[in-house]
């Protein structure tokens, strides 16, 4: 075969194939290069859509970079915690599994470098019956080499599934207990797009770690019985040449890959750009479709995914470039050396190995050990490339470990968000904005601020103090222009925004319930959007029942809704199957149906006629649900009994409605 190689590499019309093929790949990389800058565009410009600018919260302008250093490992090992619960767990059992199944494939792998030599020896001693005897435990054999195969793809599969159920409801329970989903968007400002680090980043780290794991504990394996076996028989230097260029060549290949970790950081964060940018064209499609703002949403969309592809261009051009410097580090110079190595032992004359050993004897040698050589070279080879993969899980861990990191830190009421300086209106402030200042105190049947300063997350005072009580019984008809606090009181009711100061008592959270003007229509029957948050479970366990559903969507008058195909077990999209009338009626519906002490109505009945709204005010008085409503319909001063009046400059003004209470609104 070697001469025959030889013969046709001298050849000279191959010669020429081996030029032209490499100056076609050279004026192909060179069209590709050219290609990706648009056409018409002079040096340095900018095209239409590279030119558009857009915010995505960048959170912090300082951010970590990544490296395989100690950090990484602290992070890495709290996640595995996480992943893999106890030692005694069935992750571990798999993490086993994986273990014996290398090392039966390594053992494998052994067997078939001897036997092979074994049936080549056959083949050239002409030695027929043998021949036949090694080829049939060769054939025999098969199924249990695939088995090996078979049982560690699965075992790795099925651990890869497992430790990312583990850490995805781990930080699922974090991300859904109270408020902290709405916190991580609204009130935290350090990471961005938590849809993509709960999903897509958390799937590409399990994958790397497992993956990792099986790339690291094969070659040290392969590495540690082929050191073994070629020690005892060809003595401890051909091996250790092997092991010392296995230093050198990683520590060289790990200073060269540091870009890598922050390149998977900045990857994974344009990937969460690029998604979100989609999804909020689908979300507000309507609103663009009015201002048939299509082209600006497409140039939009267009300069998110090139700056992607021009990251992931400079990526894939860095990796081509590290995988053209590992393939001769770690591959062809450690074969070269491999062969050297092996071949130290038959140039020495006394060499015990050769002692009275025929040609045949030192070729059959020669083909064993060499094999094994070349098996430790590929070993060491793919160990030394690891490291690449361990750049990648260094970004990775990064970005995982930000998320959880928040998520704790969220849950114990601290949060990190840009504060401003500005107060608009209201002159220099002498307020210590520090959130969660304030007190809160749980109380039935009363709703007071005593002092307590309505201020963005974002440090905008809107008013210094606002004080005023409420007691169950009485209507609130809230109104001023928009950005006057009105919405802010209500957040800070619902304990979404911090308290910056003062005290507020109010009901429990159960005991207080919020109608938006858009109702949100839960996925599942037509009995859920009834009785949300509850489940059928819950509701039944209540002792809740359908005939008291249908009472309430007669209140509303929508029973016809019931006794459409289905009924109350009718599984449709009711965010598009409803019209906006109907939804509204529908959170009604479902405030009865909670019937809470106090409820804060906003803008929720804009869309309902004017005398089915009188209707369903007057049941709420009847079910003694006291209200705070934000509208500015004349119809409904005549449910309140008091009105917050705010200006929009920091005052406000709270008081009885009489008859010399001036009524504004359309």
């Amino acid at each position: 075969m070697a001469p025959n190689l030889s013969k046709l590499t001298s050849r000279t019309d191959v010669k020429i194939a081996v030029a032209a093929s490499a100056a076609l790949g050279a004026w192909i990389l060179k069209n590709s290069i050219k290609s990706s800058k648009t056409k018409n565009v002079k040096p340095g410009q900018l095209t239409l859509e590279e030119s558009v600018q857009y915010m995505i919260k960048d959170k912090k302008k300082k951010s970590t970079k990544a490296q395989v250093n100690a950090k990484f490992f602290k992070e890495l090992k709290a996640l595995w915690k996480i992943m893999v619960p106890g030692l005694w767990t069935k992750e571990s059992g798999f993490m086993v599994l994986i273990a014996l199944s290398l090392i039966a494939r390594t053992m494998c792998d052994l067997w078939l470098i001897q036997h092979t030599t074994f049936i080549e020896g056959s083949i050239i001693t002409m030695n027929k019956l043998e021949f036949k005897k090694l080829l049939t435990q060769f054939f025999v054999a098969m199924p249990l080499i695939s088995l090996v195969n078979n049982v560690l793809k699965w075992s790795i599969g099925e651990v890869k599934l497992r430790i990312r159920t583990n850490l995805s409801l781990h930080l699922y329970e974090q991300y859904l207990k109270g408020f902290t989903y709405y916190r991580v968007t609204n009130l935290d400002n350090r990471i961005s797009n938590a849809d993509q680090l709960l999903t897509t980043d958390i799937e590409k780290f399990c994958d790397t770690v497992i993956d990792l794991y099986s790339y690291i504990s094969k070659p040290l394996l392969d590495i540690s019985i082929y050191l073994y076996r070629l020690t005892v028989n060809l003595g401890p230097s051909t091996p250790g040449l092997m092991m010392a260029y296995l230093l050198a060549s990683g520590v060289f290949l790990t200073y060269l890959r540091r870009p890598t970790a922050r390149m998977t950081v900045q990857e994974q964060k344009l990937e969460g750009e690029y998604r979100y940018v989609n999804s909020r064209l689908i979300t507000n499609s309507e609103e663009v479709a009015f201002y048939q703002g299509n082209r600006r949403e497409q140039l939009t969309l267009l300069s998110s995914f090139y700056k992607l592809t021009r990251h992931l261009r400079n990526f894939l051009n860095f990796r081509v470039a590290m995988g053209f410097i590992d393939n001769i580090v770690a591959k062809y110079i450690a074969i070269v050396i491999g062969f050297y190595a092996v071949s130290r032992p038959f140039f020495v004359k006394n060499h015990n190995l050769l002692t009275g050993s025929t040609e045949q004897d030192r070729f059959r040698h020669y083909y064993t050990y060499g094999r094994m050589l070349v098996k430790m070279a590929e070993g060491i080879g793919r160990l030394v490339l690891s490291g690449r993969e361990l750049s990648k899980l260094a970004g990775l861990t990064s970005r995982v470990t930000q998320l959880r990191n928040v998520l704790e830190d969220i849950n114990t009421g601290n949060y990190e968000r840009t504060m401003v300086d500005r107060q608009p209106g209201l002159g220099p402030s002498t307020l210590a904005l520090t959130p969660g200042a304030g007190k809160i105190i749980y109380q039935d049947k009363i709703i007071s601020f005593d002092k307590v300063p309505l201020v963005t997350p974002n440090g905008d005072v809107l008013i210094k103090e606002l004080t005023f009580e409420v007691k169950s019984g009485i209507n609130v008809l809230v109104c001023g222009p928009n950005g006057c606090g009105k919405s802010s009181m209500f957040r800070m009711l619902g304990e979404l925004w911090p308290i910056f100061g003062g005290t507020l008592v109010k009901p429990p959270k159960g005991k207080l319930f919020y109608v938006p003007q858009r109702p949100y229509m839960t996925l599942g029957t037509f009995r859920d959007q009834i009785i949300y948050p509850q489940t059928r479970d819950e509701m039944v366990r209540r002792g809740r029942t359908d005939e008291e559903l249908e009472r309430y969507l007669d209140i509303v008058q929508l029973s016809y809704l019931a006794t459409r195909d289905g009924g109350w077990d009718a599984v449709e999209d009711w965010m598009d199957v409803l019209s906006g009338g109907e939804k509204q009626r529908i959170a009604m519906a479902r405030l009865f149906y909670h019937a809470p002490q106090f409820a804060i109505l906003d803008e929720c009945t804009s869309a309902v006629s004017v005398d089915v709204e009188g209707h369903m005010y007057q049941y709420c008085r009847e079910m003694g649900i006291s209200l705070f409503t934000v509208s500015h319909r004349k119809s409904l001063w005549q449910h309140h009994d008091h009105y917050l009046q705010m200006d929009g400059r920091g005052g406000y003004v709270f008081g009885e409605i009489d008859n010399s209470t001036q009524e504004f609104g359309s």
